[in-house]
């Protein structure tokens, strides 16, 4: 519950209870800082380049870096006459296949989310709420300016800088943010009113 994730977060372990929020809210500013700087650095890798070259690129470092340190550690052995083993024995050995148990969480998950946004797609398609389809439709419209000024990596970017700042910053200015969103509502609510009462109809799921 709420007060298990509060507790988790309060605790000296909870990065290990529970990373993604840490991540986010930044309770651990290296950790954050490095999971924050290598997806900006990838995602601006690909701006550049292609999906292919980033990942062969990636694919490269990351076995130079792995081969050299296999290397270096064998000779270090042969120069001290010891036998330590393969450097990376302990992580060669870690277990890091899916359960069945992991695989069919996962999957009905997964079935669930594909059920339920197919199910609210054809809701908003076959207007089965007026009200509620004039405002996909109104969302729409607005992404298409959205995607005339903006490429998919672009605003992947933006996600991924609001998803590092936005919680903060609404952490540290609850209050105030959610007296201003309180108000946009209000106003929301207002139009769509105003909207239901001159379109016949659009009241009739509360009917």
């Amino acid at each position: 519950g709420c007060g298990d994730t509060l507790g988790a977060a309060d605790s000296p372990h909870s990065e290990q209870m529970n990373p993604p929020i840490d991540l986010l809210y930044w309770r651990n500013v290296k950790q954050s800082g490095a999971v924050f700087s290598s997806v900006l650095l990838l995602l601006f890798s690909l701006t550049q380049f292609s999906v292919v070259s980033v990942g062969a690129y990636l694919a490269l470092a990351a076995l130079s870096a792995t081969i050299s340190f296999r290397i270096y550690k064998s000779v270090l052995q042969a120069v001290q006459k010891t036998d330590e083993g393969h450097p990376f024995k302990s992580y060669l050995e870690m277990e890091i296949a899916l359960s069945q148990d992991q695989i069919s969480k996962y999957a009905d998950k997964i079935l669930l989310y594909t059920n339920t946004c197919m199910k609210e797609l054809r809701r908003l398609f076959l207007v089965q709420d007026l009200v509620d389809s004039l405002k996909f439709a109104v969302l729409m419209w607005l992404l298409t300016y959205v995607g005339a000024l903006f490429n998919g990596l672009t605003l992947l970017i933006l996600a991924v800088v609001s998803m590092f700042t936005m919680p903060v910053v609404y952490e540290k200015h609850q209050a105030q943010i959610d007296q201003y969103v309180g108000l946009i509502r209000t106003q929301v609510n207002s139009v769509v009113g105003k909207i239901q009462a001159k379109i016949p109809g659009a009241k009739r799921k509360e009917e």
